[in-house]
């Protein structure tokens, strides 16, 4: 009798994972393109050696932007692409003029998921 793998017409649950490989609890922002706007959205809070799925669905862009504090809001994850945060949980539409709007301006970094549908960005102690 042969076995047949079972094939699963279920979408998959993380598309875009961050595991968190230091010996802290991080807090983490993401940004990337949602209907042609730059959205960032936070806060998912990874104890350490755990990872989260931070979205959910196949990936539609190439770039995914990730900024991290420490639980005292220090940058651990700290990059050269400037994007809006806020203290509590947010999602914002935009990323010009943070300061202006309300929000805070974090430098985040861009993960080139390169197009891939399903990506597992590993943040360790030596991120850049």
């Amino acid at each position: 009798m042969a076995l047949l793998p079972i094939l699963s017409t279920g979408r998959a649950h993380a598309e875009f994972t961050v595991c968190n490989q230091t010996l802290d609890v991080v807090n983490l922002a993401v940004g990337q393109k949602v209907d042609n706007a730059d959205q960032t959205d936070g806060w998912w809070t990874i104890g350490a050696n755990q990872c989260v799925n931070v979205i959910r669905e196949e990936l539609a862009n190439r770039y995914i932007y990730l900024y991290a504090t420490d639980v005292f809001g220090h940058a651990i994850l700290n990059g050269s692409t400037e994007m809006c945060v806020d203290r509590r949980r947010f999602s914002i539409r935009g990323i010009d003029e943070c300061w202006q709007r309300g929000h805070i301006a974090a430098r985040f970094v861009e993960v080139d998921t390169l197009e891939q549908a399903r990506w597992t960005y590993f943040l360790t102690g030596n991120s850049p």
